[in-house]
């Protein structure tokens, strides 16, 4: 892999040659950086393999509480890689940061992709919600063979909760923000699901591809231009959502607040950032049950 020129505006992008495909491939595998999680982190899981995900590589960002033993209580050999991942890296010319989620998901193609037919790369505090079929994969099916999707945030925040409440976090949070295509600062973003044998260039919420570069599908499987996917006309989420529970209870977004967040270096502007975030989500929500619904229809069981 290598970096692209090194402006500013490139320190979160990589192109990479996309790995070959190896025999027998399929399944979905999700990517994801991790550090102390273990407060959500088997809900996380549960959840993700009652929706057929197939393997979880996650690049602990040096946990200090339970996060990878409890991992490793949930998950096979067969299904689960722990990859250490601390540190920041800078990059040489220009002193600028790098953005340490893209380099670990372009090593995750890199390393991995060619044992999946579909890879994801999700934050352990945003889950993918089949809206009809039963599994992820079976949702993908409106896709058909196209290489890149893209899956818009239901950001959720604190749906009244002043302090973590009993129960699992995906039955206790219903309310969210009412447009997942606003315009507002940093309330709408994408995540993305990927053929990892096609993808040239790797960034945290988009991914351009070999043959269609940086056209990308909802989950309808209608294309769109990677810039013109912020249009209200690319919004679908008939088969696949993404909830993206953002803050949790109020207690839980303070204690947020308080740690910072890994890849980013000004304290202060993360602070007002996720503020501003939280505000916005809030001047405008409704109340959304689906996950509530798919987990009584399909019997899922996330407690402990």
């Amino acid at each position: 892999m290598r970096w692209l020129k090194p402006k500013a505006s490139d320190a979160k992008k990589l192109c990479i040659e996309p790995p070959e495909p190896r025999a027998g491939r399929h399944g979905i595998a999700i990517a994801a950086c991790v550090k102390n999680e273990a407060r959500y982190i088997e809900e996380w899981v549960r959840f993700h393999q009652a929706v057929g995900i197939r393997h979880f590589y996650i690049y602990d960002n040096d946990s200090t509480d339970e996060t990878c033993l409890l991992l490793r209580s949930l998950l096979s050999e067969d299904a689960l890689t722990i990859i250490p991942w601390a540190g920041r890296m800078r990059d040489a010319a220009t002193s600028a940061v790098l953005n340490g989620q893209v380099i670990t998901f372009a090593h995750a193609i890199l390393n991995f992709g060619g044992d999946y037919r579909w890879m994801a790369f999700i934050d352990v505090d945003e889950f993918l919600l089949p809206k009809e079929a039963a599994t992820v994969e079976q949702a993908l099916e409106a896709v058909g063979d196209f290489p890149n999707v893209s899956l818009p945030w239901h950001m959720f925040a604190t749906s009244g909760h002043e302090t973590p409440p009993d129960g699992p976090l995906t039955l206790n949070y219903t309310m969210r923000g009412a447009d997942p295509m606003t315009t507002k600062e940093n309330v709408s973003n994408f995540k993305c699901i990927v053929d990892p044998c096609e993808v040239t260039e790797v960034s945290v919420h988009q991914f351009q591809t070999r043959a269609y570069g940086d056209l990308t599908a909802n989950d309808a499987g209608k294309r769109f231009t990677r810039r013109a996917r912020k249009s209200p006309e690319f919004y679908s989420n008939q088969f696949l959502q993404l909830n993206h529970y953002y803050t949790k209870s109020r207690q839980e977004l303070m204690e947020k607040l308080a740690r910072g967040w890994t890849y980013d270096s000004s304290a202060t502007k993360y602070r007002d950032k996720v503020l501003s975030i939280v505000k916005s989500i809030e001047e405008d929500m409704m109340e959304d049950r689906s996950m509530i619904e798919f987990i009584e229809r399909n019997h899922i069981d996330l407690s402990r």
